[in-house]
């Protein structure tokens, strides 16, 4: 559910809500990117002990493709709908199971192309409606993200014997580093910000990134991953709602984006959730 606030925030730092605004201008794209992750890394330091730290050469991509997910996603969400933002994120684990069956060698299953086919026609129709959304390249920055995405997990899935406390703080902070020169050297130059607008920044990296990766690191002590997985859909659930419920006028999401997305949802659903595991005894 904290995941899931990612459109809210959005909508509150760009002055679309009712609220008063946090400032004369909005939170420009390049600021939220930066700071989102800057506070969010900053808050799971304290997580951190000595034995944590470690470097590998692969840690160079890995924080990388992290810093291209973070900003391409920021930047969809900016420009364009939350609900189509996070719904194309969620092409990620399409993109895993491609890449297990074609690069890893993994064996492929009817469940998971199934999966991938129910979710690349979902794809489809959110892009069908791209005009009715900021176009066709906002939507590929949100499906990017969902490419980089997979490509995060792929790199913590090979290092995963290091520190997951390590590689999240490393991502975090290594991101907003990635972001920094942007700041610098666009239009504007190094953001002017106002404490309201910092404040609410803060609460964006720590309550919506921060604080649910200690739960979720949490929750997986006990729960599995498959039903993890069911569970996180959460996000893509929830996050059009709390974005529409606070800007219903920029975030009312269209057909094509409803379609799709039930469609998108529909494949990640069948593809984590669990198995049968058999019959149940007889009375």
């Amino acid at each position: 559910m904290l995941w899931s606030l990612s459109g809210l925030f959005k909508n509150v730092l760009k002055n679309n809500t009712p609220l008063p605004a946090l400032g004369p201008e909005p939170v420009g794209d390049f600021d939220i990117a930066f700071y989102r992750v800057l506070f969010a890394g900053l808050v799971l330091l304290p997580t951190l002990r000595r034995r944590d730290l470690s470097f590998r050469p692969a840690m160079v991509g890995m924080v990388a493709i992290f810093a291209a997910m973070n900003l391409t996603f920021v930047l969809a969400l900016g420009r364009g709908k939350a609900s189509n933002a996070i719904l194309l994120q969620y092409s990620a684990p399409l993109w895993l199971y491609l890449a297990g069956v074609w690069w890893l060698g993994e064996r492929g299953s009817r469940r998971g192309l199934a999966s991938v086919v129910l979710g690349l026609a979902g794809v489809g129709v959110i892009f069908l409606g791209g005009s009715d959304d900021g176009g066709l390249p906002v939507l590929g920055l949100g499906l990017a993200s969902g490419f980089f995405y997979a490509g995060v997990i792929l790199f913590l899935r090979g290092l995963r014997n290091a520190s997951s406390n390590w590689l999240t703080v490393l991502n975090h902070l290594g991101a907003a580093l990635a972001v920094a020169p942007l700041l610098l050297f666009s239009d504007t130059g190094w953001p002017s910000l106002t404490w309201p607008q910092l404040g609410v920044l803060a609460l964006f990296g720590a309550v919506q990134m921060g604080t649910p990766y200690l739960l979720m690191a949490r929750g997986l002590r006990v729960v599995s991953p498959q039903e993890a997985g069911v569970i996180t859909l959460l996000e893509p659930l929830l996050n059009p709602v709390w974005a529409y419920l606070v800007a219903p006028q920029k975030e009312s999401p269209t057909g094509f984006t409803l379609a799709g997305g039930a469609l998108i949802l529909a494949a990640l659903a069948w593809r984590y959730w669990p198995k049968p595991t058999g019959s149940p005894p007889r009375p």
